[in-house]
């Protein structure tokens, strides 16, 4: 059983690789807060507008309406008498993220986050290590190895980009297990 405080606001973190279902589970939790009446924002980086520029989409393209933000502390422009906020793509934000949702919970706002918490080099992903250790709440989602089938933790690059950053789908990335991972500076 989980314990959610009465009263206050908290942060939940949703992360792990590619393909294992975080903006799924945003959505899910969103949808959630809404039936129960709640007043939701939701928010995702200007870099990540491979479906929508208008929602946040997840692969199976479920989705729902979304800010298109370049800077995290927009949120606390846009965020009015939100009590649920979603923050998806968290990894492409800076470290300004913690403060925005330590600002937020601390007005009793529930803070939904999703983010990858490694890149395809299996490196901590921007403010997402900040953001884990602050949440109250904290899942960890494994995706199915697209080689042998078992849990994956780790998404492998397909392309030779060598930037951190590299937007793409199947077409660029998939789900590893760790045995199956070929770090790319390895290869």
């Amino acid at each position: 059983m989980t314990l959610t405080p009465r009263t206050g606001g908290w942060i939940e973190v949703i992360c792990g690789p590619m393909f294992c279902g975080k903006t799924e589970e945003l959505i899910r939790r969103l949808k959630r807060a809404q039936i129960a009446k709640m007043k939701t924002a939701i928010f995702k980086p200007m870099i990540d507008n491979r479906y929508s520029e208008e929602h946040i989409v997840s692969h199976n393209q479920s989705r729902l309406e979304s800010y298109l933000i370049d800077d995290v502390t927009e949120i606390l422009d846009k965020v009015d008498d939100a009590e649920v906020v979603g923050i998806d793509e968290a990894q492409f934000f800076n470290d300004n993220l913690i403060g925005v949702c330590q600002e937020l919970s601390a007005n009793n706002t529930r803070v939904l986050v999703a983010g990858l918490d490694n890149d395809y080099l299996a490196r901590p992903f921007g403010p997402m290590p900040k953001i884990m250790c602050a949440a109250e709440y904290l899942d960890k989602l494994r995706a199915i190895c697209i080689l042998c089938g078992e849990p994956a933790s780790f998404t492998q690059r397909l392309s030779k980009d060598a930037e951190q950053v590299v937007i793409g789908e199947t077409d660029k990335y998939e789900a590893r297990c760790r045995k199956c991972y070929q770090h790319p500076e390895k290869l």
